[in-house]
């Protein structure tokens, strides 16, 4: 049974990831799971400097999934490369970066940090709030997600996936003006805007009342999106959104994508991404199939 799949040259053992924002380093996974055994971590989203992220309460539960507006927390790109690089290359696994940034300048500058560092893959998040233009994301305009991309990909070393929004009303265009300007693969989807109100407070829950809805509420849109993008491009696709089983794999892979990232299932069972993988493998026994790639798009 052949399980390696390949992304944008870089080749995987097998197509399970982790989602950024949900598995952080992998560090409080380790008791768990067998990082070895993953594709590829896909760390939190890492910036020039250190961010502080939003003021509670900024994470709530809500049917078939979860809204938070954590607000990309994280100890910025010194503390990466000296503390979880150095953790991570202990471990038989790939290393994928997400970079964030509010600026063009501040995603370029990750880049340029990390393009001399022990990292294999970079994850471009363009559902960042561009400050320069309002705080519309970047990722919700073709000409604001292909800048951001062309100018990351000069100073980049490794190759760069982008990572795309679903708040929009054409992800196809989105996708093809990132391809347009030199992403090497794409992942689908981020988080759908979402709230929750305290009715007996009358007021939001979130601090920023509203933030990012994940999990298997998410599923259908995600494998519509992913499918879609996977018809409208040429590049690899990562799928994600509401991935649960191995089943839920198996259905973004018939869609199109060549991998999938566990994320909030791992919120819930730190033991998802390896009964994912699990799942993968028994389906492929059950169904005859030899090589993981015989089911990419297949589903037309």
């Amino acid at each position: 049974m052949k399980l390696a799949v390949n992304i944008a040259g870089v080749e995987l053992k097998n197509p399970v990831m982790t989602a950024s924002g949900t598995f952080g380093s992998g560090r409080d996974f380790e008791p768990w799971i067998d990082l070895n055994r993953l594709g590829c971590v896909v760390v939190k989203g890492v910036a020039a400097t250190p961010w502080a992220g939003n003021p509670p309460p900024r994470i709530v539960e809500t049917w078939g999934g979860m809204i938070n507006s954590v607000g990309l927390q994280n100890p910025g790109v010194e503390y990466f490369i000296a503390e979880d690089i150095p953790w991570l290359r202990q471990f038989d696994t790939r290393i994928c970066v997400n970079i964030v940034g509010r600026t063009v300048s501040e995603y370029v500058a990750v880049a340029e940090r990390l393009a001399g560092e022990d990292v294999d893959l970079l994850e471009l998040n363009i559902s960042c709030p561009n400050i320069k233009e309002g705080g519309v994301a970047f990722g919700v305009q073709a000409e604001a997600a292909a800048a951001v991309t062309s100018a990351v990909k000069k100073v980049a070393r490794q190759p760069l996936i982008v990572k795309l929004s679903p708040n929009v009303s054409d992800i196809t265009e989105i996708a093809r003006a990132v391809e347009g300007a030199g992403a090497d693969g794409i992942s689908l989807i981020n988080t759908l805007l979402g709230s929750r109100i305290d009715i007996w407070k009358r007021k939001f829950i979130l601090s920023m009342k509203h933030g990012g809805l994940s999990g298997p509420a998410i599923k259908p849109i995600a494998v519509r999106m992913v499918w879609q993008v996977a018809q409208a491009v040429k590049l690899p696709v990562i799928g994600m959104g509401g991935i649960m089983t191995g089943e839920d794999a198996i259905e973004f892979i018939l869609a199109g994508a060549t991998a999938i990232a566990v994320g909030t299932a791992s919120l819930l069972n730190p033991e998802a991404t390896m009964q994912v993988l699990e799942g993968v493998e028994s389906y492929m026994r059950e169904t005859g199939v030899e090589d993981i790639a015989d089911l990419v798009g297949i589903v037309k």
